[in-house]
């Protein structure tokens, strides 16, 4: 059974850094399609980055420039570092594995890490 935990998320200034992780069990993070998702308060979860197997990255838009994903596959750990964050940023986390790169449906998702940028 496939596990992702995500862990680093937290409260920061604007302009502010947070570097989230995501430690996967019982899957390989290896020749996989992985993402990063979020959820503001009353809106759509939304696509923020995502790394395809091939090692191919994309981002949304709205952060391209400010946050990076990466992958550790001896580790099987998925990071994504946030740079220059603002509120707008603000909102719940999820890591998400094997699925339709790279925004479309997953088939495993971690429970969340909350991220809280204030002004």
């Amino acid at each position: 059974q496939a596990q992702l935990v995500e862990s680093g998320g937290g409260s920061v200034q604007a302009g502010g850094s947070l570097r989230l992780s995501c430690a996967a069990t019982g899957y390989s993070y290896t020749n996989n399609c992985l993402g990063w998702f979020r959820q503001a308060p009353g809106k759509e979860r939304e696509g923020v980055a995502g790394i395809h197997s091939d090692g191919t990255t994309t981002y949304a838009e709205i952060v391209k420039g400010r946050f990076t994903i990466s992958q550790d596959n001896a580790k099987n750990m998925l990071y994504l570092e946030m740079n220059s964050l603002k509120p707008e940023d603000t909102g719940m986390y999820y890591c998400a594995a094997d699925g339709d790169w790279p925004f479309g449906e997953y088939n495993y998702w971690g429970q969340g890490t909350q991220v809280t940028v204030s002004s």
